[in-house]
This record gives C-alpha cells, sequence and structure tokens, in this order.
C-alpha cells in the first residue's frame, strides 16, 4: 500500500547560498528551512581546518556544504536519520552547482541519541572525526509548546533527555585534542555548559546579537575534546544593521561572500 504523500511537505526549493557558492534543496513548507544559524556554524570552523569534520543532524545538508566550499581540505560527513532530509541532501550532493566539493562528502544514516553500541554499528565509530558540528534542536519539549507539524516539531524539538545524548555521540566521536562546534539558543547556554563540564576544555563562546543594542539570542560554542585550558567569552557578532533586517557588513561577508568568522585554534 502506497503511503500518501503530503502536497506541501512534497514542494521544495533550490536556493543559493554564500553568492551561489552553494546550492541547497529543501523543502518549501511544512520543515526546517536552513538560514542563518547553519551558515554561521560552518563559519566558525578556524580558517586552515583540515581533516574530517562530522556533521550532527546535518539536515539537507546546508552547515557540511558551506564548510566544505570554503575549507579545501576537509572531507565532510552528513549524519542524518530523517530520510526526506537525506534524501534532499543527496540530490544537493548530485546537484552540479555543488561539483566544487560534494566528492569530498557523504552521507551516514544514524540516530545520533541512540546508545553507543547502536551508534558505533551504524558507523558514528569511536574518535572517527577530527571535528564535530552541530545545530541541535533549539527547545525542550517540556518547556516550549512544539509546532503542530511533527516533521518540523522533530527538527526543534529535544526529547526528554535534552542536550545530553548529542554531547555524549559528540565527546565519542571526536578524537582527544578535536574540536566540537555549536550553534544553540543563549537561554540555554548553561545548560549546555553544564553538560560539557569534563569532556570538554578552551571553550570559547561567541555571542551572537541580533543588532547592536539588543541581548544575544544565539552562541556559537567551540570547545577542545579533554583539554584543560580554561573558558573565554569572546567579544562575538552583530548580525543586522539596527534600523532594519539588512545585514552588517561583517555578517554579508560571511553570507554572501563565504568568509569564516576569524575565530583561532585553541588546544
Amino acid at each position: 500500500m502506497t503511503t500518501p504523500v503530503n502536497r506541501e511537505e512534497a514542494e521544495t526549493t533550490h536556493d543559493a547560498f554564500l553568492g551561489g557558492k552553494v546550492y541547497v534543496h529543501q523543502p518549501k513548507h511544512g520543515r526546517h528551512r536552513a538560514g542563518l544559524d547553519a551558515v554561521f556554524l560552518a563559519a566558525a570552523l578556524p580558517d586552515g581546518t583540515t581533516g574530517h569534520v562530522i556533521d550532527l543532524g546535518a539536515g539537507v545538508g546546508t552547515a557540511g556544504f558551506c564548510a566544505a566550499s570554503r575549507l579545501a581540505d576537509i572531507t565532510v560527513t552528513l549524519v542524518e536519520i530523517d530520510p526526506i532530509a537525506q534524501d534532499l541532501a543527496l540530490r544537493g550532493l548530485n546537484d552540479p552547482h555543488n561539483s566544487a566539493f560534494a566528492d569530498r562528502l557523504c552521507l551516514l544514516e544514524a540516530d545520533i541519541t541512540a546508545k553507543g553500541s547502536a551508534r558505533h554499528e551504524s558507523g558514528l565509530k569511536p574518535s572517527i572525526a577530527d571535528h564535530v558540528i552541530m545545530n541541535p534542536p533549539y527547545y525542550e519539549a517540556d518547556r516550549f509548546r512544539a509546532s503542530p507539524n511533527s516533521a518540523r516539531a522533530d527538527a526543534h524539538m529535544l526529547d526528554e533527555r535534552g542536550l545530553e545524548p548529542w554531547i555524549k555521540t559528540a565527546v565519542d566521536i571526536v578524537k582527544v585534542g578535536g574540536s566540537l562546534t555549536a550553534i544553540f539558543r543563549a537561554d540555554g547556554l548553561q545548560e549546555l555548559l553544564a553538560i560539557m563540564q569534563g569532556r570538554f576544555g578552551s571553550i570559547d563562546v561567541i555571542p551572537l546579537r541580533p543588532r547592536q543594542d539588543d541581548a544575544a539570542t544565539r552562541v556559537l560554542i567551540r570547545a577542545i575534546r579533554a583539554s584543560k585550558a580554561p573558558l573565554r567569552l569572546l567579544p562575538g557578532f552583530v548580525l543586522h544593521e539596527c534600523d532594519g533586517s539588512n545585514f552588517t557588513p561583517q555578517s554579508k561577508c560571511v553570507m554572501r561572500d563565504g568568509a569564516g568568522l576569524g575565530l583561532t585554534s585553541r588546544r
């Protein structure tokens, strides 16, 4: 028996990122659509980054695509469990617009929140990554009302275990001395740092403020597995001009030109 297809979910868009250096296929309606968060997550990898990057919860692949476009000496594994997102990521890998970097990416179907043995069997083996990037769901199910659309809710809502499974998987798959880069809600920073304690050090916290006089709504976190170096609070970035939605010159360089954030590697 054929499962009915939701017509809205079947509609997709073909969107340019980084001024046309990257193209992404993504749902037009009813599901999470990639944007600024994915681009800034990729841009937080320092210039000159090399090695194997694993994008946990990659969705349609936006962050991994943007990272591979800017950093010529990385390979990227896109880890996703949702079959529709996987299909759209595969379309992106086969898109001629992405041919400059597509051969350095691959897809892996795996449940990030599964127990260790199940993760390992799916291909998420210990110490296989030099770097991990992730844009986990922002909201806890017991604190926020979920979207009535189940697919969108899955992309935005953590389950009752919160961030713990995501950080546990990250620390398992990244090598000692390797990095974790994550983007999350600013008001979730305390929770994120508590879970990382004892697992990661050399933590840099980078606030993202919508406008100059606004409080940060997002934070980027960069950290090194098993490092003992102290936390740093960095100046952060202002995303939009004060008088509207136009990007600041710095944000425009990231969003339109594919520039990195100028962050440095730590040990």
